[in-house]
């Protein structure tokens, strides 16, 4: 019996437009990051695994693919199964994110990075997922980070970044969702829940979009923890859902939490929205068709490493976020033994580059050269040579019977003129150059 040659479930082969079309987006975003002065760094697939179960990646965590040490025995291998000691038989794991390996790259290199560092990390990344639309088991993370700037001039510069990237793309219509993990806490310490039920509250609260108040009532009272805080925690949810949206401001954002919330923070996470809505507008772009910024009181982002200000990136026409990030202090802390200011933005390429269009991707001069089989190869080759030189895209095809079929081919391959060789042609100039289409 033929063994499968599809690839792992979750995980994908590449056809060669498809390939050249997200080569071209990367290029597009690695361009706009290094513009607004970020610098690319690259760190190991595989990081430690103690390191990634170190607390700091959530659920992610439960989700990683770990490596086997090597030499292990069948006994070796049933005793940890039975025990559930992963870690007797994994000494690594595939990176789950970006995150937790560019913590560990900063706490190693920190001496040869500058005061305020920006990296862009763009890289494959692995969880266990189970496989459905719009989320995969390997996929590309495209990451902005900034340590050593304790303020909101960091997050500012991420959105910023990350919204003139999307605009290179010819992505529109998009919505930068805002929050702060600060406001959040301290809904909850207004609501009356203790601090150790906390965490577990927000993972609940987490589900809103998907079961609604009354399922996030329900799984909190299944949970066991503080009912005036819950009935506290449902009324609200109730009210304001009858709260009309405003304009993106401190007011809007007031409207939507109770009495309480720290004003500081409140206003901080204001000045960061109306800074980026700035920096748009100054860039050019025009943003009329749906707010760039939006307030969410319950937006929670699912890391635990999360300290300050959150944002998810959210488009209508999907049901999922094109990418997120947020502020998470204390993260280089767990290496360093001191916290290091940092906030990073992520976005999902591989929910991005389905909403460019095809022929984005198709630039410059393609062109065929059909020959006949009696052409000399160093002739043919020092024609393409000549052709690459000023700057086309060249393949070389053998003339066939079926000219269509072969041309039909070409075109579907992204290639946009053709010419016929004859034996003894060695100029370009000799060429007729035909469009194809």
């Amino acid at each position: 019996m033929a063994s499968s040659v599809t690839p792992p479930r979750g995980m994908r082969d590449y056809l060669p437009a498809d390939k050249a079309k997200r080569e071209y987006a990367l290029g597009l975003i690695r361009g706009v990051y290094t513009q607004y002065g970020f610098d690319e760094i690259e760190t190991p697939v595989v990081e430690d695994y103690t390191r990634l179960h170190a607390g700091l990646g959530g659920d992610n965590e439960k989700l990683t693919f770990n490596v086997l040490k090597r030499g292990l025995s069948g006994d070796d291998l049933r005793a940890a199964a039975d025990s559930g000691d992963s870690a007797a038989i994994s000494d690594l794991g595939l990176r789950f994110d970006l995150t937790v390996p560019l913590a560990r790259f900063y706490t190693t290199h920190r001496g040869e990075l500058p005061p305020v560092f920006r990296a862009i990390q763009i890289a494959p990344v692995w969880r266990a997922e189970r496989p459905q639309k719009g989320r995969y088991r390997q996929f590309v993370q495209c990451d902005i980070d900034i340590f050593g700037e304790p303020g909101p001039l960091a997050e500012i510069e991420l959105l910023s970044a990350t919204a003139a990237a999307l605009a290179e793309l010819g992505i529109t219509g998009y919505t930068f969702r805002l929050n702060d993990r600060r406001i959040l806490n301290s809904m909850l310490d207004v609501f009356g829940f203790a601090a150790d039920e906390q965490p577990g509250v927000l993972i609940t609260i987490d589900k809103l979009d998907k079961v609604g108040v009354s399922g996030v009532v329900a799984e909190l009272r299944e949970r066991g923890v503080t009912a005036s805080a819950i009935d506290s925690l449902e009324e609200f949810l109730v009210g304001v859902a009858d709260v009309e949206a405003g304009p993106f401001g401190e007011e809007q954002i007031r409207s939507l939490l109770p009495e309480g919330v720290d004003a500081e923070v409140i206003g901080e996470l204001a000045e960061i929205g109306r800074a980026v809505e700035r920096a748009v507008e100054a860039s050019g772009v025009d943003h009329s068709d749906v707010p760039l910024v939006a307030f969410d009181p319950f937006l929670v982002r699912g890391m635990g490493y999360y300290t300050g200000p959150i944002f998810e990136i959210h488009h209508p026409e999907l049901g999922y976020s094109l990418g997120g990030g947020g502020r998470y202090d204390g993260v280089v802390g767990r290496f360093l033994g001191q916290d290091v200011p940092a906030s990073g933005a992520s976005l999902g390429f591989d929910r991005i580059v389905d909403l460019i269009q095809t022929d984005a991707a198709q630039q410059g001069d393609r062109i065929v050269l059909v020959h006949d089989r009696d052409v000399a190869p160093a002739d043919l080759v020092a024609l393409k040579s000549q052709l690459v030189a000023g700057g086309a895209r060249v393949r070389l095809e053998k003339r066939v019977k079926n000219l269509k079929g072969l041309l039909d081919r070409v075109t579907e391959a992204g290639f946009t003129s053709f010419a016929f060789v004859r034996s003894g042609v060695t100029d370009p100039n000799e060429l007729e150059i035909k469009p194809l289409g």
